[in-house]
Parts: C-alpha cells; sequence; structure tokens
C-alpha cells in the first residue's frame, strides 16, 4: 500500500472474463433462435441470406468489445486476489478468535460478534463511499465521491495507484484493511461495551478517523506528499487502532473488577489458533501491500515472518528471565507485536532488519503491557494499545532508520537520510492526534443516543446473554 508509484506497470494480452464468456453465449442462443425461425418460415435462398447478414449483425453487437492493450495483470492480479483472501481471514477468523480467546467464557460469543459486525458493516459503507473520499481524487484532505457507490467503475478500469490490477480488486483489497482496523478497536473494550453503542462507534470511527487517515497516507493525501514512509499500515492501521483504543478504554472506564478479580483468559488455544491465522494472513497485508506478484512482495513477506519470530522469542525470553516461566500468552502477543512493528516497514527494509525489528517490538510492547499499563492504571483489555498503537509507533520510526534505497526507493538514517525520522515523527505526531481527539468526540456523541456501557448486572452475568441471548455451554 505504501509506495504506491513504485510499482512499474506490466502490459498483458487482454483475456475475456468468466462474466463476458456467458452472457456472449446466451447472446449467440438468442441469435441462433432467430436464424432457425426464419430459416423454417422464409423457402426461397434470398431470404435465407438475408437471415445471415442479420445474425452477423446481431453478432458484431454482442461480441465484447476489447481494448487494443491493457495494463492489467494476470499474475499481479491472481496474487492480489489470494492476498485480499487473506487479509480478510486476519479479522474473521483470525482475530475474532484471538480476542474471543482471550476474555472471560461469558464474554466469548459477544467478542466475536464485533468482528462479524465489523465485517458487515464496513464493507457496506466502504463501498458507498469510503473507497471513493480515501482513494479516489489527490485533494490534500480527502478524495472525492466520484465513485459512489462504485459509480464508473468497469471491468477495465484501474486506480493509479495501482495500475496492474483491476480496479475492483484495489477496492477489495483495502477493504478488508478498513475492516480489521475497526475491529481492532474493539480489544480495548471488550467484556464492557453495549452491541449498539459499538456498531454506531465503528461505523462512526471509520467514516471520522481511517478514512481520512487512509487518504492521507496512502490516497494522496498532505502525509503522503510530506514524505511520509507506511509500507502496509503503521499509521493507518496499527497507531490509529491503539490510539483509539486508549481513548475508549478510558472513557468507558475499567472492568468491574479489574485489579482485584481473576480475569483470566477462558481458552487461550483458540487465541493460538487465531495467532496462526493472523501470521499467515499478514504475509497478505504486507506483501499484497507490493501490489503485485513481484521482489519486494517477497522481501515483505521474509521480514514480517522473521519480526514475528524474533518478537515471539524475545517476549518469551523477557518473562523467562523474570518470572522463570515463558507464557504462551506472552509468545503469541510478541508475535503479534513483531508482525505490527514491521508492517510500516516491510516494503522498505531487507529481511534482516526484521529480525532486528521483532526483536525491538518484544522488548517495547511488552514494556507497555506491564509497567506502563500499570504506571498509569488504564483497563486496555487486550492490549491493544501497548501492542498495536505502540508497536506501530515504534515500527513507523525504525522504518525512518532503517529504510533501504535499494529496495524502497528511500535511504534512512543509517543511509545518511536523518530528515525521514523527523518527517516520520510527525505522521505519528498526526496520526496520534487525529486519532485519539476523533475517537473521544465520537465517544461522546454516540452517548448522546445509547448508553456507551452495559449495566453492571449485565456485565456480571455476561455480554453473551445480555447482548446476544446465547452462551457457550
Amino acid at each position: 500500500m505504501g509506495a504506491l508509484s513504485c510499482r512499474a506497470a506490466k502490459l498483458a494480452a487482454p483475456t475475456r472474463t468468466r462474466s463476458a464468456k456467458v452472457a456472449s453465449g446466451f447472446a449467440s442462443d438468442r441469435a441462433l433462435n432467430l436464424i432457425k425461425k426464419r430459416m423454417i418460415f422464409t423457402p426461397n435462398r434470398s431470404h435465407f441470406g438475408g437471415s445471415c447478414a442479420g445474425f452477423a449483425s446481431i453478432f458484431y453487437f454482442v461480441t465484447p468489445a476489447f481494448a487494443g492493450t491493457s495494463d492489467i495483470n494476470g499474475a499481479d492480479t491472481a496474487w492480489m486476489i489470494v492476498a485480499t483472501a487473506l487479509v480478510l481471514m486476519m479479522t474473521l477468523p483470525g482475530l475474532a478468535l484471538f480476542y474471543s480467546g482471550m476474555v472471560r467464557k461469558k464474554n466469548v460469543l459477544a467478542t466475536m460478534a464485533q468482528s462479524l459486525a465489523c465485517v458487515a458493516t464496513v464493507s457496506i459503507v466502504w463501498v458507498a463511499f469510503g473507497y471513493s473520499l480515501a482513494f479516489v481524487g489527490d485533494g490534500p484532505w480527502l478524495g472525492t465521491l466520484d465513485r459512489w457507490f462504485l459509480a464508473g467503475m468497469t471491468m477495465d478500469s484501474v486506480n493509479p495507484a495501482a495500475k496492474t490490477i483491476p480496479e475492483s480488486l484495489f477496492m477489495l483489497y483495502q477493504m478488508t484493511f478498513a475492516i480489521i482496523t475497526v475491529a481492532l478497536v474493539a480489544g480495548s473494550v471488550a467484556d464492557r461495551m453495549r452491541f449498539s453503542a459499538y456498531l454506531l462507534f465503528s461505523i462512526g470511527w471509520f467514516m471520522l478517523v481511517y478514512v481520512p487517515l487512509a487518504h492521507w497516507v496512502w490516497g494522496g493525501g498532505f502525509l503522503g506528499a510530506a514524505g511520509v514512509l507506511d509500507f502496509a499500515g503503521g499509521l493507518v492501521v496499527h497507531l490509529s487502532a491503539g490510539a483509539g483504543g486508549l481513548v475508549a478504554a478510558r472513557v468507558i472506564g475499567r472492568r468491574q473488577g479489574y485489579g482485584t478479580e481473576n480475569l483470566s483468559p477462558f481458552d487461550l488455544s483458540l487465541a493460538v489458533m487465531g495467532t496462526g491465522l493472523l501470521w499467515v494472513g499478514w504475509f497478505g497485508f504486507n506483501g499484497g501491500s507490493a501490489l503485485g506478484a513481484n521482489s519486494r512482495a517477497v522481501m515483505a513477506i521474509a521480514a514480517t515472518h522473521l519480526a514475528a519470530c524474533a518478537g515471539a522469542l524475545t517476549w518469551g525470553a523477557v518473562e523467562w528471565s523474570i518470572q522463570r516461566k515463558p507464557s504462551v500468552l506472552g509468545m503469541i502477543s510478541g508475535a503479534v507485536a513483531g508482525l505490527g512493528t514491521i508492517t510500516p516497514a516491510s516494503g522498505f527494509v531487507a529481511p534482516w532488519h526484521g529480525i532486528l525489528i521483532g526483536v525491538i517490538a518484544g522488548l517495547v510492547c511488552f514494556w507497555a503491557c506491564t509497567w506502563l499499563k500499570r504506571r498509569f492504571n488504564y483497563d486496555d483489555s487486550l492490549d491493544v494499545f501497548g501492542v498495536h498503537g505502540v508497536g506501530g509507533t515504534t515500527g513507523i520510526l525504525l522504518t525512518g532508520v532503517f529504510a533501504t534505497a535499494s529496495i524502497g526507493g528511500t535511504s534512512g538514517l543509517l543511509e545518511g537520510n536523518s530528515h525521514l525520522v523527523l518527517i516520520q515523527l510527525y505522521g505519528v505526531a498526526v496520526t496520534l492526534g487525529w486519532s485519539a481527539g476523533m475517537t473521544y468526540v465520537l465517544l461522546k456523541l454516540v452517548g448522546l443516543f445509547v448508553p456507551i456501557r452495559v449495566s453492571l448486572q449485565q456485565e456480571l452475568e455476561g455480554l453473551d446473554i445480555s447482548q446476544h441471548g446465547e452462551a457457550l455451554q
């Protein structure tokens, strides 16, 4: 997604799509039926010759028109279809399993329902106006509504940001990023947010936070124009979700019994399965952000995998040295921390940089989820800020340090470009301020219409029963 202009356009011979072939087949059948009727009811050859001419003219009009040349590349398209599916899998079932495995049994279904609701609601509003405002037009603040409900999008149209894949595929790929970003925020307020309030909040947060940030960084907005590097979402996804989650946790308040009762996870095996799905899905998340089947995509995937490995080992080692035992929760948290931290840098650094970034992610995010969290006494239920917010910020700044010109076209601090670190810091400040500020305003607005938090009795009973009328047995 970042450095979109770096993609070199490739030419490929145009091919007929399955839908075009089907439409052409139906029309041809109708034409054949017509000519058969004319053969039956017209006895002489002159009429038959006219029928053939009529058939030829009909065939001419029903044959799909083809462009003389097309920039859409089959290999790039195939890879991006796979990447789109992988990123969607990260939310459902990946994030749903990861989050639900870390809450109490009485809230498992409610936690899964939030991820499911995000997929459904964000997909619709993305098609309605989100895509157009984020990626159509190059204004400094927002795009245009030229693609409102995908108006004007054709089978052959492409977005200038991704010229070798169909625009419809680019739209779908970016949709999956919007979905998981909104879904991430829910982890900070797990166990206590009313479902109706969450629906209103998620739609509003998508409109007021995600869409502007996506345009500012990737859609031709002022942050991208300033030179901010964010390959796959350190700012747009991780820092924005982390900052929004922290503010939401503060506004809604701590869970009943936080700090005094045992709030241990219900089933960490679900969280481990979710981690595996997230890990594999991240290959589409970061590798797909190259927007093509190319060497840069492979380099991004290699850096991503190594960062996850280093993060898991580092977090586990720190726990081992402090508690004498490495926990499963710690290792999967370290893996996700490494994945989130490498995200903005993955297309700008070498694979071995991924190991360094993963180690740093494991150390910094462990500190944020333990010491920092206790110091300020906030209840970020599933550590969205500690892992994604702090990890995304760290990754953005490390991009400014490790960026390699031979890979991403831009040099970082280690190659003599110290100014890039300042540009990255500017991107962090804007994202943090915008996401935190708009989240606070949005929660206050939602609170005017529906209660944001469930009642004490509903919280004690569990959100599965109180919000959805069902529960695990």
